[in-house]
């Protein structure tokens, strides 16, 4: 057949696309005409015929085509991946004003920004991408020379995401792509905080930039309290918590590494008010449960745990794990004390984690009131077409 192949959706499924949903499951495809290999470009068409929108094909991926352009005169060339970067870029210069050049921020957000399956995270000079869809790691050679010419890095630098080899038949391994990696951890400032970021083995890309507002709210509620940051990583809520004036800040987390470089940052910020321990953050929380003195009581805990599911069907099982997590750091709480507690698992909703807070406070005969409902940074977009872009719930409440 003559032109791209053409991928036909089935009756009454594909009202979502011209909604601009970017993904076509494998569960919606009725049939292929002609032979895509994995990684071509793809008409998408109704079943009757109707243009849809020209997408990248993976068969290995039930995730089967994603979808880039609407346009049938735009086909996916190398100008619309340029220009998708560029306005990209420009939306966190000139919009979110996310341009220090000490800080960071993240520069390109998948399909937020029209770019399925590309995570581009800056750190100063350093960029951090992560490739999660087939289509694009093989235009890793088109894409690198572009972020290159557009941002005059000191380095890029790939970072797999765990377990999407399997899910879109990739193989990556994380190095450098371009330039000189850095002698060891870079320093970024946010909120007038130094931060050492390991660009190379921390966790995500070396930061939870999707925190960086939320950290800053949280800090309001520290001034004169005693605080429990639990799952601390490298120290983005305990830092910012002591230097807004908490009494006493401790933080906890079970990876050796990361404890120490949390340590190294309250000594670059001069912050004599916060100390880190290793540590299960369950066992640590029930271990001060269970104590008597004035060791096992707080006026804030932060709960920011890594995600509890990856799947729809594990949803139970997280909100079984987040209701434990909260139940412990209510009993650490005094009374009228600030719990901030965050969840980055995109299948459990908004209300769902809200429903979580209730249970605990029926649990504890305690009143909690929520103040604040929270969400990633402004430059992890939430696509209006795509709501699976929203993951991030972070609620600041009162346990009285």
């Amino acid at each position: 057949m003559m032109g791209p192949p053409r991928v036909i959706v089935k009756p009454r499924r594909a009202r979502p696309l011209f909604a601009r949903h970017p993904w076509l499951f494998a569960g919606s495809l009725e049939r292929i005409e002609g032979n895509p290999a994995d990684g071509d470009q793809v008409a998408v068409v109704t079943h009757d015929g109707e243009f849809v929108a020209w997408g990248l094909f993976n068969s290995r991926s039930q995730i089967r085509v994603r979808l880039y352009s609407w346009d049938e005169g735009r086909e996916l060339d190398d100008s619309l991946w340029r220009e998708r970067l560029t306005a990209a870029i420009a939306l966190r210069r000139d919009v979110l004003r996310l341009d220090d050049p000490r800080g960071a921020c993240r520069l390109v957000f998948s399909e937020s920004d029209g770019l399925s399956g590309l995570v581009v995270d800056r750190y100063g000079p350093w960029l951090v991408v992560q490739l999660t869809s087939l289509g694009l790691a093989e235009r890793t050679a088109l894409l690198t020379p572009l972020l290159v010419e557009l941002l005059a890095p000191r380095c890029i630098f790939l970072r797999t995401e765990r377990g999407i080899g399997k899910l879109e038949g990739l193989e990556l391994s994380d190095g450098p792509l371009w330039g000189e990696l850095p002698d060891g951890p870079v320093t970024i400032v946010e909120n007038g905080l130094e931060f050492a970021v390991d660009v190379r083995t921390g966790q995500k890309t070396g930061f939870y930039l999707d925190q960086r507002e939320n950290r800053r709210a949280a800090a309001e509620f520290a001034r004169g309290r005693r605080v429990l940051d639990v799952f601390c990583y490298s120290g983005g809520f305990a830092l910012a918590a002591a230097r807004a004036g908490a009494a006493e800040v401790i933080g906890v987390d079970v990876s050796a590494a990361a404890v120490e470089l949390a340590g190294h940052n309250a000594e670059l910020n001069r912050l004599a008010n916060v100390r880190f321990e290793v540590g299960s953050a369950f066992d640590v929380m029930q271990a001060l449960a269970g104590s008597t003195g004035e060791s096992g009581r707080f006026g804030m805990v932060v709960l920011d745990p890594p995600k509890f599911t990856r799947h729809a069907r594990s949803v139970d099982d997280a909100l079984r794990g987040y209701f434990r997590a909260n139940l412990l750091a209510a009993r650490l709480l005094e009374s009228n004390g600030i719990l901030v507690t965050c969840s980055c698992s995109g299948h459990v909703s908004r209300e769902d984690f809200a429903g979580v807070l209730g249970a605990v406070a029926e649990e504890t005969g305690r009143p909690i009131q929520i103040l604040a409902q929270l969400g990633q940074a402004p430059d992890h977009s939430v696509s209006a077409s795509c709501r699976e872009t929203e993951y991030l719930k972070c609620f600041v409440a009162r346990v009285v």
